[in-house]
């Protein structure tokens, strides 16, 4: 069943990011095991969402095992560590727009019409990505909590602030492939045969 979630407008001016996202912000939980067969763990992965006059505001929190945070640079790849992702589709559905998040804070963002020949953001626009991470325990083996908040402008994402389309598709997601339990958890369920994210038919929907 696709997923349906309101964004409410919230207000940052006024208090911190912390109580603003806890009080206003929509809470989502990213627990849906697709390959329950292949890949059984899971992790416990959830967030609220929000959004300001002129961007999207994306905060998850994380416990799991074994937290591997490689990729120290913008555009890596991220997905291999312990990450959190946010897919967004264009309004006019010609593209999707992709946001990995480490653990580190670190994203790779890029945009396409298909998981092939995606065209990364440079860096310049990377910039204007706005993200904060908190992680007290370090990588390694073990059980370990994160936490990752993004903030997107939503001219990255193909919209404009002052003409918001009504809703916008999306789907949220946890992964790390090369961690030492691999899994693949997402908000809106994915019927593929093995792990792809980058399904738009699958994408939830976000009423903004």
């Amino acid at each position: 069943m696709i997923k349906k979630l309101n964004v409410p407008l919230v207000d940052f001016e006024n208090q911190d990011l912390d109580t603003a996202m806890e009080l206003g912000g929509a809470r989502f939980d990213v627990d849906r095991l697709n390959w329950p067969e292949a890949f059984p763990y899971a992790p416990l992965c959830c967030g609220r969402i929000a959004r300001t006059e002129d961007a999207l505001v994306v905060d998850f929190r994380v416990s799991g095992l074994d937290l591997r945070a490689q990729n120290t640079e913008d555009n890596g790849r991220q997905w291999e560590d312990s990450c959190v992702e946010v897919f967004i589709e264009d309004p006019d559905g010609s593209c999707y727009y992709n946001f990995e998040i480490n653990a580190l804070g670190k994203v790779l963002a890029a945009t396409g019409a298909d998981r092939h020949n995606r065209q990364t953001r440079p860096a310049e626009e990377m910039d204007e990505i706005l993200r904060f991470s908190q992680n007290d325990s370090g990588e390694g083996e073990g059980l370990h909590s994160w936490r990752v908040c993004v903030v997107i402008p939503f001219w990255l994402i193909g919209m404009d602030a002052d003409r918001l389309p009504k809703m916008i598709r999306a789907n949220f997601y946890k992964c790390g492939d090369k961690t030492a339990h691999p899994h693949f958890l997402s908000w809106s369920p994915v019927s593929t045969e093995k792990p792809d994210f980058h399904r738009p038919e699958y994408f939830g929907e976000l009423y903004l």
